[in-house]
């Protein structure tokens, strides 16, 4: 007899869903180190104050890129896209943010709103899901803020200690992330007592801040930590050196969006946006600048295509290299903006690089959204103070305009703060159709779930309930030692281990199973509440 345990549980896994098969080539490591909050402050994008000496050496040996795009000028939205691969606005993790909001935090959010994971659509998966299911060792050191659980099939470990070093077979191929929070907003108060490596004199001080000494102090704290986490990427290059990995492994360095600057995170400019990536690999010129369009929804898959892990069919964006690179380069990014916090905002952009476009779909709400968090900053602080006094100028008030056009057009080569609308120009009236046409194209072929209240979303995902659905328990088949796993959820993963200690595998087809063994299932459709067995053999 075996004796078997339900557990409900409420972690959050993934889906199994089987990749290409196991490619006798030798697949490559791949590194991504990921800074937070930081637009181009490296030398090697001119940067002139901040020094970046480990990257500017990385850059050297990589590809630079210099028209990469978040999706969103916020970190979660950004990452839920760059995880699956998938438009935030179309699967639901539009909204910063949420999970892990404090009952305390709770208070700075909209009346009735608790804490949900985003029910993303049943064939969407963690892209690491596919590399792990092609024999990638994965690990995540240590953020995910992807508006979902992560399934226990995205990562072999996700923690502060999540490292390539600790996989058991050392010939095993890896795909290693590092997230460095050194650069992220909050590190500007969190670290005001610190020594400034940066001369507040030397600071160049942007036209819609006051050029001030608040300002200018603000300002080298912030140029401070970009070179305090320029030490901290060598930091993980010198390991890479130490184990005999560096030449072979494929590094991508990137931030999650903007700098995390008042007038700048948040936003759909190009400051907000914007961000650096290198990428180095054997097989890719060294100090080579490519100035082709990337969209964060191209990572994921541009990973897979390195990996040479077969693209899945559900992914929005497109591979810019590896084997299954597309035929055509992008012509245009977008990006968008929803409920921050406590305040709800409707804001759609498209770019061709060069020329941006922007759909206000509540015009009747300021530019400026008076977010808690970010009244910490000392700088945001003082602005709001300088404003209350009438103080700033007009350059300095436009992000406090109480109302916004409902489209806005800006030449960002020649206006790169976007503060000149040519929407009404008729010189710019066929690219002004352009856009508006893209826009309008992206959202018909995707879907954009920031067109319907948030609540009324959730009451959709979890019918009607007031918690969400739980994936239903799989089913386990055992014949002559041989296990065979099934869940009936649509769109569920499963994963599976032989004792409590073990790393979750990702179920793909039938394995063995000794007398006497434990075995360990979870069940988990991304949104839902995810279902163990624990069962005795």
């Amino acid at each position: 007899m075996r004796n078997i345990l339900i557990i409900f549980c409420s972690l959050f896994p993934l889906s199994g869903l089987l990749a290409n098969p196991q490619n006798p080539v030798k697949k490559p490591n791949i590194v991504w180190i990921v800074c937070e909050d930081m637009s181009p402050h490296l030398g090697s994008y001119g940067e002139k104050v901040a020094k970046t000496p480990v990257l500017d050496q990385l850059a050297k040996e990589a590809v630079r890129y210099t028209q990469v795009y978040s999706t969103a000028g916020v970190c979660a939205p950004s990452r839920c896209a760059i995880i699956t691969g998938n438009y935030q606005t179309a699967i639901g993790g539009q909204n910063m943010r949420t999970l892990g909001l404090s009952a305390n935090a709770l208070d700075d959010y909209p009346k009735g709103l608790k804490p949900y994971s985003a029910v993303i659509p049943a064939g969407v998966k963690c892209f690491s899901e596919y590399l792990r299911m092609a024999g990638y060792y994965c690990t995540n050191n240590a953020k995910q803020d992807y508006q979902f659980e992560a399934p226990v099939t995205a990562w072999d470990e996700s923690s502060k200690k999540a490292h390539w070093r600790k996989r058991p077979d050392k010939s095993q191929p890896f795909f290693s992330v590092f997230n460095i929070e050194t650069t992220h907003e909050s590190q500007v108060w969190l670290r005001e007592k610190q020594p400034l490596l940066v001369n507040p004199k030397d600071v160049m001080v942007p036209p819609f801040y006051p050029d001030d000494s608040v300002s200018r102090k603000t300002m080298a704290r912030f140029l401070t930590n970009v070179m305090v986490m320029d030490q901290q990427v060598g930091e993980i290059i010198n390991q890479l050196k130490e184990d005999g990995l560096y030449e072979e492994s494929i590094i991508f360095f990137y931030s999650d969006h903007g700098d995390g600057m008042p007038f700048v995170k948040r936003e759909l400019s190009q400051r907000g946006l914007k961000v650096p990536l290198l990428i180095k690999a054997p097989n890719l010129p060294k100090g080579k600048v490519d100035n082709q369009l990337i969209s964060f929804v191209d990572f994921g898959p541009t990973v897979l295509s390195l990996a040479g892990v077969t693209l899945p069919k559900t992914i929005h964006g497109q591979a810019f290299l590896g084997n299954q690179k597309a035929k055509a380069k992008r012509q245009y990014i977008y990006a968008a903006r929803d409920r921050m916090d406590s305040e709800y905002d409707r804001v759609r952009a498209v770019s061709d690089g060069r020329f941006k476009y922007i759909r206000n779909y509540m015009p009747e709400k300021s530019y400026y959204q008076n977010i808690k968090y970010r009244l910490q900053n000392p700088l945001m602080l003082h602005m709001l103070a300088l404003k209350n006094a009438g103080k700033l100028n007009e350059t300095q008030m436009k992000w406090f305009r109480p109302t916004k056009a409902l489209e806005e057009l800006f030449d960002t080569q020649n206006d790169p703060h976007e503060f000149n609308n040519l929407a009404n120009n008729p010189t710019y009236k066929d690219k002004l159709v352009e856009l508006r046409g893209k826009h309008l194209a992206w959202i018909k072929q995707y879907g954009d779930l920031g067109a319907k209240p948030e609540l009324e979303m959730i009451k959709e995902w979890w019918n009607g309930q007031d918690n969400p659905p739980i994936t239903e328990k799989s089913s386990v088949s055992i014949a002559n030692g041989t296990v065979q796993l099934s869940c009936p959820t649509a769109g569920a993963s499963i994963g599976f281990r032989k004792n409590s200690k073990e790393t979750w595998q990702v179920y793909t087809k039938p394995f063995s199973l000794n007398n006497g063994d434990s075995l360990y299932v979870m069940s988990h459709r991304i949104g839902f509440v995810p279902t163990e067995i624990r069962l005795k053999n």
